[in-house]
């Protein structure tokens, strides 16, 4: 038996075939999963990774560091993209938008291919600015869908990098 949605999905695609089995096939269109993503801000040290370990321990989340993947990109020797990489992270620059949105993109799509009910993700350290922010929404509008920003804020003394920083003096 097919869905209402999805007999008039069949109609509209012109597909018309009898039915052999007796499990329900759904092709309605709000079934196909997008991603759910909730961006993890803040400065180093601050608890972004720490926070994001125990949201994909306790909540199943696919935690995704927009900086761990620039870092893989640039060391692959295949990529089309790790010299540009390499040349923006050595200037101190922000790679273009394109780039790591592209990154992102790929990594989600991967994990969702291998198991569909992963299509939720923490992407931690993006946007990192408003040309970040607009690049996203002009190439992911509709195709993923922000629920929240986490925002991680601390002082110095509060950071994890504060026993690090204070061995170093």
């Amino acid at each position: 038996m097919l869905s209402r949605c999805g007999c008039r999905l069949l109609h509209v695609l012109g597909l018309s075939f009898p039915l052999l089995t007796r499990r329900p096939l759904f092709l309605c269109p709000h079934r196909l999963m997008r991603p759910k993503v909730v961006f993890v801000l803040g400065g180093p040290g601050a608890g972004k990774g720490t926070q994001c370990a125990r949201i994909v321990e306790k909540y199943g989340y696919t935690h995704l560091s927009a900086g761990e993947l620039l870092r893989d990109e640039r060391k692959n020797p295949d990529s089309q993209y790790g010299e540009l990489i390499e040349k923006y992270i050595k200037d101190g620059k922000i790679v273009p938008v394109e780039i790591t949105i592209s990154l992102l993109r790929r990594e989600m799509d991967q994990t969702m291919a291998a198991n569909a009910q992963k299509n939720k993700f923490l992407i931690d350290g993006f946007p990192r600015n408003q040309d970040n922010l607009q690049g996203w929404n002009k190439t992911m509008d509709g195709k993923a869908d922000v629920s929240f920003v986490l925002f991680f804020d601390c002082n110095n003394e509060n950071s994890n990098l504060s026993s690090v920083n204070k061995a170093n003096y």
